[in-house]
């Protein structure tokens, strides 16, 4: 468990964080949403000790461990992929290094009979206790399957990590963390450099993880499989809402009405018992009416509605001027470095006015590809641009490669041409810089405002094919809707590369699948791929796995049954009914029990109080025990019935 406690941060004069108090609990799933700028990641940073509150305390047990996965970090070189994701187990090696200690002293000593003796006898039973719990004798299986599951095939593992791009060696540190089996994991932007395939992969292992974790992302559907409670901050606050993200959007709508519709009519009361006290304030006869209502007013607990952060970007493409027929005519063409072949031989041809999403694995060509379309890369074979071809390109680096050392205003308005150079100040407000922020330097940039700020470049040329390559990486949810909004509405040729499939939806209406050097064409947007990717691999598995069948083989007819038999079964799945009902009764108990104890705790008056008494936690922890062991009692009992079933 984890407690936030009157957490207070404030930057250049406003409250980043003001008063803020929460407890993230044992194997919760929680997503922390908001604005870019609002402090999610800041947050994270707090609770993984790297950063410390102005105010306020961040609690924990002791003992309590936290993986943390950054945005960005600084990779080590010289190991191999495996070398590197093995040093997670630096536990299980100094371990093998003691196990092996405390044997040597066993083979050589005769003092059998000495404490030293047995000392050392339960020191090697403490490490190999240890040993087995940490993973150590699954160590490289666990290995294997974490890399693989992030999108590493087995060649990889015994290649250097500086041979690969910083998407990938974040995917080796998410591997370590993951393998480190920590008490909580803390997440941000894990999902920035992964594939669809890779996506859901983690979504599993995430909501299978033994612990708690507290992610920040802007993948709606990553949130929602994998989040059960959501944490929005805005303006300085936080309110929690224990849902996942699309079911908090819906009850942050009705609360806001509720809110609004409980505020009005409080206002009409005040405003009627004001007008009453006004009317006979002179009025002997009233005295003792109009003190009533006077004190009553003063005993009111006037209702606020919360303040809400409104401001979105708002922006629209300009529009394309009209190209040739075909805009994209690929044929034969091929790219390779040294000996690895990325593409080989691929053909295809866009059409004006038609919108492509490119998926598949990282490593398989899209970024590559995309490259080569707008000629940063080249190639062999044939790739045509058709007649009055107009390009705008946003790469997955954009923003980094935006001048750090330049202000906001400078870096639109160096590329700003004609009456577009006096409008710079409008743009960059439409792009949420506005008033002082003009004059911040890129390098003290959010990665969501770096880039909003590349986006807003784009704006400056009209063009008639768009190629994006993971335009939604640290952008938040509002900019995301504006950006695909305006995607929408764009009238020339779309070519997005992005592993968002909630982005994806309705945006395209044609897949490039990109895998083994060749690209497969989809009609249709990335669900409908994605249920057809489902299908094709169920066909495959039957196809490989269905048994042959042997044709001297008897059937069993329905003859053979014991009808005894069914009898009994019918009466224990009926005794097994009334089990269960009683432990969905007793599971109900302790969450209301263990909610109630989590209320007391967020108020700040009532935790000082009850953290004092030290049977507190333990009071707590055991209702947490017991209902640990009921869901545990509940998940056997429905095992039982449905086998009996």
């Amino acid at each position: 468990m984890i407690s936030v406690s009157q957490l207070s941060i404030h930057f250049t004069g406003t409250s980043l964080f003001d008063n803020v108090s929460f407890i993230v609990n044992d194997k919760e799933r929680v997503g922390l949403v908001g604005k870019n700028g609002a402090g999610k990641s800041t947050l994270l940073k707090i609770l993984s000790g790297i950063q410390q509150p102005e105010k306020g305390v961040v609690t924990m047990p002791n003992g309590q461990t936290i993986g943390y996965l950054p945005q960005e970090m600084v990779h080590r070189n010289g190991m191999t992929v495996f070398e590197e994701t093995s040093m997670a187990f630096v536990e299980v090696k100094k371990l093998e290094k003691d196990i092996a200690f405390y044997n040597e002293q066993l083979s050589v000593r005769t003092d059998y009979e000495s404490e030293e003796y047995f000392d050392i006898i339960n020191k090697l039973n403490d490490a190999n206790e240890r040993f087995d719990l940490v993973g150590g004798y699954s160590m490289d299986a666990d290995i294997e399957k974490v890399l693989l599951g992030l999108g590493f095939s087995k060649s990889d593992f015994l290649r250097l990590t500086d041979e690969f791009s910083g998407g990938w060696r974040m995917r080796i540190e998410l591997a370590k963390i993951l393998l480190q089996k920590h008490d909580t994991l803390l997440l941000d932007e894990p999902t920035n450099h992964l594939d669809i395939e890779s996506i859901q992969w983690l979504e599993d292992f995430l909501k299978n993880y033994h612990g708690a974790v507290v992610l920040v992302s802007h993948d709606r559907a990553f949130l929602d499989s994998v989040t059960n409670r959501t944490i929005e901050i805005s303006l300085g606050k936080t309110i929690d809402y224990k849902a996942s993200y699309s079911k908090y959007v819906q009850l942050r709508t009705e609360r806001k009405e509720q809110q609004m519709a409980a505020y009005l009519n409080q206002k009409k009361q005040i405003e009627d018992t004001e007008k009453f006290i006004d009317r006979f304030r002179s009025k002997a006869t009233k005295a003792v009416q109009v003190q009533s209502r006077i004190k009553q007013l003063d005993k009111i607990d006037r209702i606020e509605v919360d303040e809400e952060d409104t401001s979105t970007i708002y922006f629209r493409f300009p529009a394309a001027p009209r190209s040739g027929k075909v805009v994209v005519l690929a044929e034969n063409l091929t790219k390779q470095y040294d000996d690895h072949v990325v593409l080989k031989n691929i053909e295809f041809d866009l059409e004006r006015g038609e919108r492509v999403a490119f998926v598949g694995k990282n490593g398989q060509g899209k970024s590559t590809l995309s490259k080569i379309i707008i000629g940063l890369e080249g190639c062999s074979g044939k790739l045509e641009l058709g007649h009055n071809t107009a390009i705008g390109y946003f790469g997955q680096n954009q923003a980094e490669l935006l001048d750090g050392e330049k202000t906001v205003y400078d870096t639109i308005f160096e590329v700003a041409r004609g009456e577009m150079s006096g409008k710079v100040r409008n743009l960059l407000g439409a792009f949420l810089f506005g008033g002082e922020a003009v004059d911040k330097k890129v390098k003290v940039l959010s990665g969501g405002e770096k880039s909003r700020l590349a986006m807003c470049k784009l704006l400056l040329e009209p063009v008639n094919l768009l190629v994006l390559d993971e335009p939604t990486n640290h952008l938040d949810m509002r900019s995301k809707d504006v950006l695909k909004s305006a995607l929408l509405h764009y009238d020339g040729t779309l070519i997005v590369v992005s592993h968002d499939r909630e982005f994806l939806q309705g945006l395209t209406d044609k897949v490039f699948e990109f895998k083994e050097g060749n690209i497969k064409e989809h009609i249709g947007d990335v669900y409908e791929y994605l249920k057809s990717r489902k299908i094709e691999s169920l066909k495959e598995l039957e196809q490989k796995e269905k048994p042959a069948v042997k044709q001297d083989q008897p059937a069993i007819t329905e003859n053979k049954k014991n009808t005894d038999n069914q009898k009994e079964n019918e009466k224990e799945i009926k005794r097994l009914a009334n089990q269960i009902s009683k432990s969905e009764l007793e599971i109900a108990r302790l969450e209301k029990e263990i909610d109630q104890l989590d209320q007391q705790l967020m108020d700040s008056e009532k935790y000082k109080i009850l953290t004092a008494d030290p049977n507190f936690f333990k009071q707590y922890e055991s209702f947490k025990k017991s209902l640990e062991n009921e869901i545990l009692n509940w998940e056997k009992l429905i095992e039982t019935q449905e086998k009996l079933k």
